[in-house]
């Protein structure tokens, strides 16, 4: 078999704050082979973007920590390297496209310094060349006058518009593994479907993509597998077209009954009864139990682990040890 081209194992993210340690991500293991595009969804504040920041140790610690877990990277474990090594590896190998792109860009220069900057930065290549390949990226993600919005600030664009530099800072790279925080949320649809195919030609380039979204029509045309996260854990995780199709834990499923139905048909939406837990205290064994309307006694006194369903599947439902299909 090939190895995963990354292959995250038991990463775990604590917060220091006033009101004590608050658990960002517990446990979490998923790999990603080489060419595959990942979609990791759930709820905000179930740990996805946490656990994307600590890939490449981008958590600002203190308050954060890294207490657990290795994420190996071409089989080298990014959170070991030498910070020198790392910076080698930010950008030209692996790539973000950050949720907030205004934290991202520095305020004090032109959008286009900074894009030939990032070329320079990893390629040996001069500022006419850096110019000319940044202006065809910005072009590409559907910025119109380009050569015009090189000698912008960020602060003089609109948020999609920075949103569409920063995907073209992380592209213009071609890296093997790109990490995509909602890069479509702040876009318009016609500028949505461009931007994703842009990503699919990158696919096509072998390249690897993480997909964070709260998109599930997007997870479902782009991604190959999905990973779902509540409070801090994965609780599922398999093949697309099997978690859509016939979701097992009982979270996966009330996730996608929560979506608005494309058929015509007038449905009533279904919602998830009661709160997500405070990552400060999360409750005794299994965390969606106080939620889970399948859930018994054993659920409330144990944390399930994830057990295999078949070839493609991972469930950490206690349903899944009892022989339980689709629930």
């Amino acid at each position: 078999m090939t190895p995963p081209l990354l292959h995250i194992s038991n990463l775990s993210v604590t917060f220091d704050t006033d009101d004590g340690a608050l658990m960002a991500v517990d446990e979490v293991s998923l790999s990603i082979a080489p060419g595959e595009v990942v979609g990791l969804v759930g709820e905000s504040g179930c740990g996805k973007s946490v656990t994307a920041l600590s890939l490449l140790r981008l958590i600002p610690m203190p308050p954060g920590r890294i207490t657990a877990g290795s994420v190996l990277f071409e089989g080298r474990d990014l959170l070991r390297l030498p910070p020198a090594e790392l910076r080698k590896i930010r950008g030209r190998r692996i790539g973000v496209i950050f949720q907030e792109p205004m934290a991202a860009l520095s305020p004090l220069h032109r959008v286009g310094e900074q894009l030939v900057e990032t070329l320079q930065l990893h390629h040996p290549i001069d500022t006419p060349a850096a110019e000319a390949i940044s202006i065809d990226w910005l072009k590409r993600v559907g910025i119109p006058d380009p050569a015009a919005r090189m000698r912008a600030y960020p602060f003089e664009l609109s948020g999609g518009m920075l949103q569409r530099v920063m995907i073209a800072m992380t592209l213009m790279l071609e890296p093997s593994l790109i990490i995509a925080d909602e890069p479509t949320t702040a876009l318009d649809v016609t500028i949505q479907a461009q931007v994703l195919d842009l990503l699919r030609e990158m696919k096509g380039k072998d390249a690897s993509l993480l997909l964070i979204t709260h998109d599930l029509g997007v997870v479902w045309e782009m991604c190959d597998r999905v990973v779902v996260m509540y409070a801090a854990r994965v609780v599922e995780e398999g093949a697309r077209k099997a978690i859509f199709e016939a979701p097992h834990h009982p979270y996966t499923r009330a996730l996608l009954e929560s979506v608005v139905s494309l058929t015509g048909r007038a449905e009533r939406l279904s919602t998830i009864e009661g709160l997500v837990p405070s990552p400060l205290a999360y409750p005794q064994g299994c965390r969606f139990a106080p939620r889970c309307k399948f859930a018994f006694e054993r659920c409330r006194q144990e944390v399930p682990p994830l057990y295999r369903i078949g070839e493609e599947r991972r469930s950490a439902c206690f349903l899944a040890e009892e022989g339980e299909g689709e629930i």
